[in-house]
C-alpha cells in the first residue's frame, strides 16, 4: 500500500490550487478508484490466471488461451491508469514548489537576487500550468476509456473458446466470478466518465474565470476614497485662489477697507 500512500499525498497537494470542482475529482480519485481498486478490485482480479481453466491438459495450452482472453490484466491497466493520471498532477506540483521556493528566496534576499518575474506574473504561470495539467487528465481519461472499451468491453464471458497452438483442438475455457467482474467493470468504467466530466467542467471554469481576469486587466483601476477626497480638496483649494472678476482683477472680495464717511457734526466743529 505505499504507492497508493504515495498517489494520495500527491493529490493532496494538487488541492491547494483546485477550484472546488477539482476537489470534486480528487474525492472520486482517492475514495472511488485508489482505495475501491486496492481493496474490492485486488480481491477480485488477482486470481483471474490460477482461476483461469481449461478442458485440457496439454502444456502450454492454459497460458495461450488466458494472453488470448485478456491481453494485459484489468487490475494492472487500472494501476497504470491511475500513474498515467498522476503523472501531470506530480509534473504541476514540482514546478508548484519550484515556484514558490524561488519567491521566498526572492523575499529573503537570498542568492538569487531579485526575481526576474513579478508575484502576480508567478501565480499567472502556475496558473496555466494547472490548466495544462487539467487538460492532459482530460486527454488521458478519454484514452483509457476508449481503450478499455476496446479491450474487454462492458461484459466478461463466462466461456472462452480458444484455437490457438499449442491447443490440440478447440478448447473451452472458464472464467472465475464472471458476473462480479462485469459489475466491477461497469462499475469503473462508470466512476472514468464521471471523473472525464469533472475534468471538462473544471477546464471549462478556469478558462471563463481566466476571461474574466483579462478582462477586468484591461479596464482602468479605480480611484480610491482617499485619492478621490484629495481630489475634490485640491479643486477646492483652486477654486479659493484662483483671481475672481474680468481680466483677472481682484473682484470684491479682494478689495480693501473703505474710508469711514465724516458726519456733519465733524465738519462743524472743524468750521468753528
Amino acid at each position: 500500500m505505499g504507492e497508493w500512500s504515495f498517489l494520495s499525498s500527491l493529490l493532496d497537494a494538487v488541492q491547494e490550487h483546485s477550484p472546488m470542482v477539482g476537489r470534486f475529482w480528487l474525492v472520486v480519485m482517492l475514495i472511488f478508484r485508489i482505495l475501491i481498486l486496492a481493496t474490492v478490485g485486488s480481491d477480485v482480479f488477482e486470481d483471474e490466471q490460477e482461476e483461469f481453466a481449461c478442458n485440457t491438459l496439454q502444456p502450454g495450452c492454459r497460458q495461450v488461451c488466458y494472453d488470448q482472453a485478456f491481453p494485459i490484466s484489468h487490475y494492472r491497466f487500472w494501476v497504470f491508469h491511475i500513474v498515467v493520471l498522476s503523472a501531470p498532477a506530480l509534473l504541476f506540483v514540482m514546478y508548484a514548489m519550484h515556484q514558490g521556493g524561488k519567491l521566498r528566496q526572492a523575499e529573503a534576499g537570498g542568492p538569487g537576487g531579485p526575481p526576474r518575474l513579478q508575484p502576480s506574473q508567478r501565480n499567472r504561470h502556475v496558473r496555466t500550468f494547472y490548466l495544462v495539467n487539467v487538460a492532459l487528465r482530460i486527454l488521458a481519461e478519454s484514452g483509457f476509456l476508449v481503450g478499455q472499451g476496446l479491450l474487454y468491453g462492458f461484459h466478461v464471458a463466462s466461456r472462452f473458446v480458444c484455437q490457438h497452438w499449442p491447443c490440440p483442438h478447440t478448447v473451452d475455457c472458464f472464467v472465475s466470478r464472471p458476473t462480479e467482474k462485469t459489475i466491477f467493470i461497469l462499475f469503473y468504467f462508470t466512476v472514468g466518465v464521471v471523473s472525464t466530466l469533472l475534468s471538462l467542467v473544471e477546464l471549462a471554469h478556469l478558462l471563463a474565470k481566466d476571461r474574466c481576469r483579462g478582462d477586468e486587466a484591461t479596464k482602468p483601476p479605480a480611484a480610491s476614497y482617499e485619492q478621490q477626497e484629495n481630489w475634490s480638496n485640491q479643486a477646492h483649494e483652486k477654486a479659493h485662489f484662483l483671481p475672481q472678476g474680468n481680466g483677472g482683477a481682484p473682484g470684491p472680495a479682494c478689495k480693501g477697507p473703505e474710508p469711514r464717511a465724516q458726519s456733519p457734526s465733524c465738519h462743524k466743529r472743524a468750521g468753528g
